[in-house]
């Protein structure tokens, strides 16, 4: 079984359990940061997904710009394979390019996200 973590907290999010099963991935689905973060000390997803929020009050001297950052910092250090699929409202698009500028992602989805842009980031 493969494993996927994710950190949406939208009302627009979009969940998959068929799709999950159909493909045996277990998800685990986390209401804050930290406690993400205390998980993956103990076991590395093969997935993440997580909701791309701008940081329009964050350090713009570069060291963050969203609310990933440190999530995909602490990704690259003790997951460096997991898929990183980022999910996002459409009125935060113009900003995306800042993230994909400092981090490796594999894809972007806007909402709303059909079970087909799921499956093929994830099988892709």
């Amino acid at each position: 079984m493969k494993i996927l973590y994710a950190l949406v907290d939208s009302p627009f999010a979009s969940h998959f359990p068929d799709l999950y099963e159909a493909l045996g991935i277990v998800v685990e689905r986390f209401d804050s940061a930290r406690n993400l973060h205390r998980a993956l000390q103990k076991q590395p997803p093969d997935f993440f997904v997580g909701e791309f929020i701008y940081g329009w009050g964050n350090d713009y001297a570069g060291a963050t710009v969203s609310n990933l950052d440190v999530t995909l910092r602490t990704l690259q250090a003790v997951a460096p394979q997991a898929k990183v699929i980022v999910v996002m409202r459409p009125s935060e698009e113009a900003h995306i390019g800042k993230l994909l500028a400092l981090f490796s992602v594999h894809a972007v989805l806007k909402y709303p996200i059909t079970e087909e842009q799921m499956r093929a980031a994830l099988q892709s």
